[in-house]
Order: C-alpha cells, then structure tokens, then sequence
C-alpha cells in the first residue's frame, strides 16, 4: 500500500513536471535572447579620437542585448565618472557567414541640463550622428574588414558657397579599419587594427581626405573568478592625424 502511494505520487509529480511551464503571460518559459554587458575605460578612444579631451575621466558602458539567429539589437549607454560626458548608442545588425551589416544612431545627452531633444532628427538641428555598417570577417582566417559612414544627422561641417554665404554641408564621414588576431589557450588574444578616415571627416577635423587616424595594439587576458570569465584589457592606441598616444584600460562583463 505505501509503496503503491509512493509510485503514484512520484508518478503525479512526473506527470506535472512534464508540462512545459509558462509565464505569467502564459507564454512557454525559454531560454532569454537578452543580456547584459557592462564596460569600463579608463579613458574613451573611439576609432582614434579622443572622445574627452577635457575633464577626461573613466567612462562606464551599461548596455543590453538581444541576439537571435545572426539578428542583434541593442541599446548602450556611455557615462563619465566625472558627469562631464554623457552617449546613448543603440543600433541593428544582421550576420550572415562572414559578412555582417549594421544601423547604429550615436547620440549625446547634454550633461549641464534636465532638458534635452532626444526626438529631434530634423536636418540641421539634430544631435544624432546616423551610421551604416558593414564587416567582413572570414570564419577561418584571423582577420576582418570594417567599413563605417555616418550618411545623416550631426556630422556636418562649416562651407563657403559661390555667393559667400556661410551654410553646414553633410560630412558623410567614411571610416575603414582592417585588423588582424593571434589566439592563446582560454581565448587571451592579442589584436592589431588599423583605422583610417577615407575623407573629409570628423576623424580628421573635416581638414584631409584619406589619412591614418588609428592604430591600435592589444592584449586581452580572460580572467576566470568563480564563475565569471570577465576580459581584461590593455589597447596601445596611436593617432596619426592628432600625433597623440594612449594606453587604455578596459574591463568587461557580460551576462
């Protein structure tokens, strides 16, 4: 008798247990496409630029992720210890073998007031820098191409028309980088990536055309504690155009 109500309450719980579990929406519980990543620089070089060249201070990246089936969405944010510099940064891309393209929508918050004009995408008034994307990145070599242009919004620089009338001109700001990688044992890896702006550009000051503004060498060690892999970085950052150098720090989770 016992052991017959033992098979059947083990049998009951079996038969419960089996029942795909659902959420409060009443939705089938899976695995999330989303997550969370979360950076730190001791100083924020983008493609070569510096991007505080006053007040510099340590920037923390907090972001979130959603990935499915080569699609990737995702929303970051940029902020100074300081409160001297502030970004919102959220993009698509869609990867398919070794080729991925991309939208990004740069933005930066004014950090002097409560209010600001984060819905304003009118020409020449809006502080969004629009960019399109595209990498090639072979599955079985260690090395990548990346070309970027920022085809809208505030990347725009001061003209002199015919009639000598002052008026802004939309920069198109093209940047090309192509890096190589050697891999160690638990994924430490040593990189080398080679920037340089294609035209007239914000990478440049909107003064030359074609010129090198990045080369960038770095190590990156995964340290293991407990069960967290978190990368740790050190980058050799060199502009050519600024004739200025870096060493920069950087620590990374995600989750």
């Amino acid at each position: 008798m016992t052991i017959a109500t033992t098979a059947f309450a083990q049998s009951e719980q079996d038969t419960v247990s089996s029942e795909p579990q659902k959420n409060s929406w009443g939705a089938k519980l899976k695995e999330s496409n989303f997550h969370l990543c979360l950076q730190l620089q001791t100083k924020y070089i983008f493609r070569g630029m510096e991007m505080m060249t006053e007040d510099a201070a340590p920037v923390v990246f907090p972001g979130i992720i959603y990935s499915n089936k080569g699609f990737n969405a995702y929303i970051l944010g940029g902020y100074a210890l300081n409160g001297k510099y502030s970004l919102v940064d959220f993009g698509l891309s869609y990867s398919f073998w070794w080729l991925t393209i991309g939208l990004n929508d740069y933005y930066y918050p004014t950090t002097t007031s409560p209010i600001d004009r984060f819905f304003n995408y009118k020409t020449g008034q809006t502080g969004h820098w629009l960019e399109a994307v595209i990498t090639f990145a072979p599955a079985k070599a260690p090395v990548y191409l990346t070309v970027c242009n920022f085809f809208y919004g505030a990347d725009r620089y001061p003209v002199v028309d015919d009639e000598g009338n002052k008026k802004e001109k939309q920069a198109y700001s093209t940047y090309a980088e192509i890096g190589t990688y050697y891999d160690f044992l638990n994924n430490n890896r040593i990189s080398l990536a080679v920037g340089a702006a294609l035209n007239k550009s914000c990478y440049n000051g909107y003064d030359k055309n074609f010129s090198v503004c990045n080369v960038e060498l770095k190590y990156t060690y995964n340290a293991a504690i407990k069960n967290f892999i978190i990368p740790l970085s050190v980058a050799g950052i060199y502009n050519p155009v600024c004739n200025k150098m870096h060493v920069n720090f950087l620590a990374s989770l995600a989750f």
